[in-house]
């Protein structure tokens, strides 16, 4: 008996039983975000925000990009992504008057205008590394 169906699904419920994973799938639906920009908005430190990711990742619910020493996260493209639109849209209609995720969505529109390179240098200053 074959339950592959059966282990994603589960691996995908347990990747949205946490808050900040369901707040990061709801940033990127807006599009490729560093995780710098992610690490912004939810106030979150590097560790919390990769393991996130990682965990996302792992269920499929998000793609990566590497590009030298950063990180971009997107949701999946293709056949994948249209096997996710209705989750998507129900987390969408779900949480459309939900005040963190628009604290996050007016939040997100101010870190995309600063560059990420002088978001991390802050991030880093703040964290007390140089």
């Amino acid at each position: 008996m074959n339950h592959q169906a059966l282990r994603d699904t589960l691996r995908i419920t347990k990747a949205l039983a946490d808050v900040q994973r369901v707040r990061i799938l709801m940033l990127l639906q807006g599009g490729e975000l560093c995780v710098c920009q992610i690490m912004e908005v939810l106030g979150l430190a590097p560790s919390t925000v990769s393991k996130h990711l990682a965990l996302l990742h792992a269920a499929g619910l998000v793609d990566v990009r590497k590009a030298g020493r950063w990180a971009y996260f997107q949701l999946p493209g293709g056949a994948a992504r249209a096997a996710l639109r209705p989750l998507l849209q129900w987390l969408q209609t779900t949480l459309a008057g939900d005040d963190a995720i628009g604290a996050d969505a007016q939040k997100l529109h101010k870190v995309v205008a600063c560059p990420p390179l002088k978001l991390a240098r802050q991030q880093r200053r703040r964290l007390g590394k140089t």
